[in-house]
């Protein structure tokens, strides 16, 4: 946790859970990358958090912006982003959204079927459309491989019939998966993205830009390859497979620009062996899947947690929310350990909450009340 954010917490009497985030943090995060990448277009995937106070914050960095709904969108017009600096970044969008989208100028949508494109041809006509394509995930903690994107052989006939619809054939995406700890996994889309690049070139037409999507990762429990290891394989792969003429590269991040600018505070519900002092002792806190943290699905986001008595003895625990819910278990396979004195009514901080936690929320399950949040 870093200071700024240990300030406030000690500061205020907040109610818990309630999420508190960095802003001067995410705008850090958002700059590293640029650094990393310089030559690439950033457009910040809106759904990792969407609040106001970042979505300006990214606005006055002149970021762009992947929306993934018409609500999106207007979020980041509210917020002072241009119609032109957004990307419709959904393959699955409302008819009604693509209408309104067009209607005060988004000039880019994505696709990976023949009937969005139809959508996209009559409801947003003479736009910039780029195809998503499928692959792999491997080294994803949180994979996306199956429900989006397409073979490289239907890509290169979808884009051909872009053109025939009066659309303007854009370019390619892909996404390698959310908090993808392999750089490699890059450089395999990149090559692959290439070949849809070639085969459109033999019917004359000339993709001019590769989305990179997202998925870089960030330090959760355990360490992970640098956003500058990421960005030396990038460029390698790029040099290598578009020796020529270098299209135009977009970035999507979410979790690398908000993910470790957030806290979670927490409070200790109940800490108990439940009788069988032999088994770990189950810790219960006042969130859990259902207010934010759905990411512990599988135990595949471990959120590193900081407790009022570390540095003393542990004890292995098994983490559950408040819920009724008997899905509602954060974590019994992945060994956590916290202290023997920790008891109900303390507060910890579950640590590098910044993404996709405010927007998980559910309202009001079993009654409880949505996360609080604080933007400093």
């Amino acid at each position: 946790m870093n200071s700024k954010i240990s300030q406030f917490l000690a500061n205020n009497a907040l109610s818990t859970p309630c999420l508190v985030v960095d802003v001067e943090q995410v705008e850090n995060n958002y700059r590293n990358l640029q650094h990393a990448l310089p030559k690439a277009h950033i457009y910040y995937a809106v759904k990792a958090n969407p609040a106001r106070a970042i979505l300006s914050k990214l606005v006055s960095n002149r970021s762009f912006f992947d929306a993934a709904s018409w609500e999106e969108i207007q979020q980041c017009i509210n917020a002072g982003a241009k119609p032109k600096h957004i990307s419709f970044g959904n393959t699955i969008k409302k008819t009604s959204s693509i209408q309104q989208a067009h209607q005060i100028g988004i000039e880019m949508y994505v696709f990976d079927s023949i009937e969005e494109l139809h959508k996209i041809a009559e409801h947003a006509p003479k736009s910039k459309v780029y195809c998503r394509i499928l692959v792999d995930n491997q080294g994803a903690d949180w994979p996306l491989s199956s429900k989006f994107g397409t073979t490289n052989a239907y890509a290169i006939e979808l884009l051909i019939k872009a053109k025939t619809l009066g659309l303007h054939p854009y370019g390619v995406s892909f996404h390698v998966g959310s908090q993808q700890t392999d750089p490699r996994a890059y450089a395999s889309a990149i090559r692959q993205s290439a070949k849809v690049f070639q085969g459109l070139a033999k019917h004359n037409i000339y993709l001019e830009m590769i989305n990179l999507g997202g998925g870089f990762p960030i330090t959760y429990c355990e360490t992970v390859p640098t956003i500058e290891e990421f960005a030396k394989t990038i460029r390698s792969a790029l040099n290598e497979h578009f020796p020529h003429i270098m299209p135009r590269i977009i970035l999507e991040p979410g979790r690398f620009i908000v993910g470790n600018a957030g806290v979670i505070s927490t409070e200790v519900i109940l800490a108990s062996h439940r009788g069988n002092i032999n088994s770990p002792k189950w810790i219960y806190l006042d969130i859990g899947r259902f207010g934010g943290l759905a990411e512990t699905e599988g135990e595949a986001i471990r959120y590193p947690i900081e407790t009022p008595y570390d540095g003393l003895k542990t004890e292995p625990v098994i983490i559950a929310g408040p819920s009724c819910d008997g899905v509602d278990i954060l974590y019994q396979k992945s060994n956590y350990t916290l202290p023997l004195t920790l008891t109900a009514g303390d507060c910890i901080s579950l640590l590098s909450t910044g993404a996709y936690v405010s927007t998980y929320c559910s309202t009001q399950f079993n009654g409880f009340a949505p996360l609080k949040e604080y933007y400093i």
